[in-house]
């Protein structure tokens, strides 16, 4: 029996979210998005663990009080006393939200293989990583790789989110890199936006395709943003309508997909069951500001379910 259900690994970061578009009026909270993904799944009854770097700091104490405030389990977070905890500012506008970061040489980008608690990958059922783990640096993509090999090895299962930035990395690298670790998971959680700027075209079904003429070769969850998701699992797709909510504030939306997917697969959901739980519980985290504060509990997630 693996000790935990979901266990992520990645850059978890201090938020400043704008409250009054047009005004300098922010809002302290968290974000990162494996971490954001993990705290979703342990909302969610299901058992977690972060491997991650913070500084020796304020934000970075704060970051490791917020996981154990949520049941997350810290023995794999390292404390790094000559790097600083990564911050972002989110600004909202006509166009939607805006990012900007303060995460160059941060703690997290500092991860090295041998970062990689001893055991606590090995007794996950899901290792979930992105490609902004992948893209920080050099060395925190090297930890991915390492620790998506002691997962698989273990028995374990990999979950990856695309989470497309391209401030982070050239293209071509992120696509050849990313493709990699996509041959190499169990689960695969592409949106729809990152995946144009590696197909060119809009289509779901032509972007599924693409993602298994690339190697893919277990489960792939293509995110549609309010229009829900495709699923492409156990050979066949199935199309899962999206729940329309008032949004207020779509950051983190993406993970709390994520994290609600992964928490109900391991207690037992089939895909159809687990999208549609997912889907209604990112809508929900839409409709207040930053990243993990909206995250929804069981009861409210169950209740909009009752709804539809």
């Amino acid at each position: 029996m693996a000790e935990y259900d979901v266990v992520g690994l990645g850059e978890a970061m201090i938020e400043f979210n704008q409250t009054r578009p047009g005004e300098p009026d922010y809002r302290q909270g968290y974000g990162g998005d494996t971490s954001n993904a993990v705290i979703a799944a342990a909302r969610q009854g299901a058992r977690c663990a972060y491997l991650t770097r913070v500084g020796d700091d304020a934000f970075g104490r704060q970051l490791q009080q917020l996981w154990r405030t949520e049941g997350v389990d810290t023995s794999g977070v390292k404390v790094d006393r000559d790097a600083h905890t990564g911050v972002y500012f989110v600004q909202h506008g006509p166009d939607g939200h805006e990012f900007s970061y303060l995460r160059r040489d941060s703690a997290a980008a500092r991860m090295r293989p041998d970062d990689i608690g001893a055991g606590v990958v090995e007794r996950a059922r899901f290792l979930h990583v992105s490609g902004i783990s992948l893209a920080i640096s050099t060395s925190a993509c090297d930890t991915v790789f390492a620790a998506m090999a002691r997962a698989r090895g273990a028995g374990g299962q990999v979950s990856l989110d695309s989470n497309l930035r391209l401030r982070l990395w050239p293209l071509d690298r992120a696509r050849a890199i990313l493709c990699e670790a996509m041959r190499h998971a169990d689960l695969f959680l592409p949106s729809m936006d990152d995946m144009r700027h590696f197909t060119g075209h809009e289509d779901p079904q032509r972007t599924l395709d693409w993602i298994r003429q690339a190697g893919a070769p277990g489960a792939v969850v293509l995110k549609l943003g309010k229009d829900g998701a495709m699923i492409d699992a156990d050979g066949q797709r199935v199309a899962v309508a999206g729940k329309r909510v008032q949004a207020v504030d779509a950051t983190g939306a993406g993970d709390c997909f994520a994290g609600n997917l992964l928490a109900r697969r391991c207690q037992g959901d089939d895909w159809l069951a687990a999208v549609r739980y997912a889907n209604t519980a990112a809508a929900l985290s839409t409709q207040g500001y930053g990243a993990v504060e909206p995250l929804p509990r069981p009861d409210q997630v169950q209740a909009a379910l009752n709804q539809a």
